[in-house]
């Protein structure tokens, strides 16, 4: 009795996903067909370039005040080694605090790229809700996911349709 049970409900499930349409797009191929996500791109990679030698070079101001204390510490008093323990200390964490403020997981970059890439992204969306509309498909996959697509037809590939949609 279970198995008829459950040969009817995967007879149904198939009838019912052979009635459906599907396509793919690629968003990757997407993005990069964009001028805008490039020059976004571009920005966010100068400004990581940037904040990265910033930190960077407050690891070497680190490392530097280090080696001089190694050198000196024979020589210091030590209540002067304190002082200077905790000068390289609080240099420390002032730099691990920059790091974090611009490349944690609410940090600088994040924001910034929600800023630029964010409203390309949703315009990608916009576009591919409207195709889905237009042309009644179920379910749009994205081929540049983590979903692993093991074989794929190039005639249902709407990336180009999407594009179109978007005036690119």
């Amino acid at each position: 009795m279970k198995k008829i049970l459950l040969l009817l409900v995967i007879s149904f499930l198939t009838l019912s996903i052979q009635a459906q349409k599907f396509a793919y797009v690629d968003t990757d191929y997407i993005l990069n067909k964009i001028p805008d996500f490039k020059q976004a791109q571009d920005k966010l990679d100068a400004l990581s370039a940037d904040w990265q030698k910033e930190i960077e070079n407050k690891y070497a101001d680190v490392e530097q005040m280090y080696r001089a204390y190694q050198q000196e510490q024979v020589l210091l008093t030590d209540d002067m080694k304190e002082k200077r323990e905790d000068a390289i200390i609080k240099k420390e964490i002032h730099a691990k605090n920059l790091q974090k403020k611009y490349f944690g997981n609410e940090g600088n970059l994040h924001l910034k790229r929600q800023e630029l890439i964010k409203p390309i992204q949703d315009k990608i969306y916009d576009a591919i809700q409207q195709l889905a509309a237009d042309n009644k498909y179920a379910i749009v996959f994205d081929s540049s996911s983590d979903l692993i697509m093991l074989y794929k037809n190039n005639n249902y590939d709407k990336s180009d349709k999407v594009l179109d949609l978007m005036g690119y």
